[in-house]
């Protein structure tokens, strides 16, 4: 019985962020952006203590810690951001993707060129994607959509 309401909380969430993207993508960013901050602090902190040990590695720490501070607070403050850095990852794997199906299509190693051609297609369609979700709306109907989806699975798949 529990697993019933879970699934159509899930279900009505889904149904209510796919009808106000923005709701959906508002805390998830802000959940993120505390993760940012907190592992910020953990590395300027960590930065601090290594100097004595390796002072590479401290400046290092601290550069990173000072990078996940300015995301966090971004993500925070600014759920558009959080948005445009998943997309541009999206985009950089499919930019990777395509890369290495061209490579993979001139290159005589393998024999096989039907895997380049593969990667190149799976590389468009996640620049097409990566595009697609640096705009904050997409990005929450896809969160709405995996809330619904998720709750329909949980309905009718049985453990």
């Amino acid at each position: 019985m529990q697993k019933m309401a879970s699934a159509l909380v899930l279900i009505v969430l889904g149904l209510i962020v796919m009808a106000f993207p923005l709701l959906g993508l508002i805390p998830i960013s802000v959940l993120t952006g505390f993760i940012v901050l907190i592992l910020g602090i953990g590395l300027l902190i960590g930065g601090i203590m290594e100097i004595g040990e390796s002072i590479g590695m401290g400046i290092v720490e601290i550069i990173l810690g000072i990078i996940a501070l300015v995301l966090g607070i971004g993500f925070i403050v600014n759920p558009g951001l959080f948005s445009w850095l998943a997309g541009f990852l999206v985009w950089i794997v499919g930019l990777f993707l395509v890369v290495a199906g061209i490579i993979g299509v001139l290159s005589k190693v393998g024999g096989n060129r039907w895997n380049g051609v593969v990667a190149i297609i799976l590389g468009i369609i996640y620049l097409i994607v990566g595009n697609l979700i640096a705009d904050p709306v997409i990005l929450g109907i896809l969160i709405g959509l995996w809330l619904l989806i998720s709750g329909i699975m949980m309905l009718f798949v049985k453990e």
